[in-house]
């Protein structure tokens, strides 16, 4: 009996020493478990650590590209005299090679109408010099001034209104006369009255010119001589005559500002 109860006892020890290393078995595969689950929650929180980095990194990238290109949309040239500023360059790539100011005699005095920056297609400016005379010049003549009147490069004269008191039909008038005066020279001494007035005809009496108000005129491809005031068009002549005339009045014998067309000149030399 008594050989009988330690079988009994021996099994029982046995099946608690299974249970015990099952249980064991158990919690090491639970803690290998929660180990593994642990490590790859420290890794999603290392990769979500990370991607915020990059993207504050990212985002600090972006915004000094963004200060970068403002710095260089903001970059300008004042006209002295009256204090206007002209950006270096145009939402179309034309780059500002000189500035000026247009002076009208009123009642024996000499008043500031209009600050202007005259703007080219530099690139293409470059190759037609350089196709036309080759090597650079000390400095500019009537020759390079001439050739830039009677091409085809497309450039822009930005007027910037500095005189309150201008109304659009005294504008009309006074450019009129200037470019009329232009053409005539360049014209054998003919007047054209009616291709000058399809430049300005068309504006209307309406329209408010307060000071800072801009005009554009530019010499597009083709001979065709644009218009557009306050960013409304108003006209598009095409004119080889009309274009060579209107750049006449900036860069001929009689420059309405003799100082902008000798720095429009000394531009002209980098270029070679």
């Amino acid at each position: 009996m008594a050989g009988l109860n330690e079988e009994v006892q021996e099994v029982k020890r046995e099946e608690n020493a299974k249970v015990t290393n099952e249980t064991t078995s158990e919690q090491e595969k639970e803690f290998d478990d929660n180990g593994k689950h642990k490590e790859e929650m420290i890794a999603k929180v290392g990769d979500i650590t990370m991607n915020e980095e990059n993207a504050k990194t990212d985002q600090e990238d972006q915004e000094a590209a963004k200060d970068v290109k403002e710095e260089e949309e903001v970059k300008t040239e004042v006209e002295a005299k009256t204090g206007v500023s002209f950006p270096m360059k145009l939402a179309d790539g034309k780059q500002l090679n000189a500035v000026g100011i247009r002076k009208k005699k009123i009642l024996a005095l000499g008043i500031n109408i209009y600050a202007f920056g005259m703007y080219a297609d530099n690139e293409k400016l470059k190759e037609f010099l350089r196709t036309k005379f080759g090597e650079a010049p000390e400095k500019a003549s009537k020759e390079h001034y001439d050739a830039v009147i009677n091409s085809d490069v497309g450039m822009i004269v930005r007027l910037v209104i500095v005189f309150g008191g201008l109304t659009m039909s005294m504008v009309r008038k006074n450019f009129d006369e200037g470019l009329g005066a232009s053409l005539k020279k360049l014209n054998g001494g003919q007047k054209n009255e009616e291709l000058v007035n399809k430049v300005m005809g068309a504006a209307k009496d309406t329209i408010k010119l307060p000071s800072g108000s801009i005009i554009e005129i530019a010499r597009m491809p083709g001979y065709v001589l644009q218009t557009k005031v306050k960013d409304e068009l108003i006209s598009q002549v095409e004119s080889e005559l009309l274009c060579r005339a209107y750049l006449h009045m900036y860069l001929g014998d009689e420059p309405f500002d003799k100082e902008a067309k000798e720095k429009f000149g000394a531009s002209l030399i980098t270029l070679f």
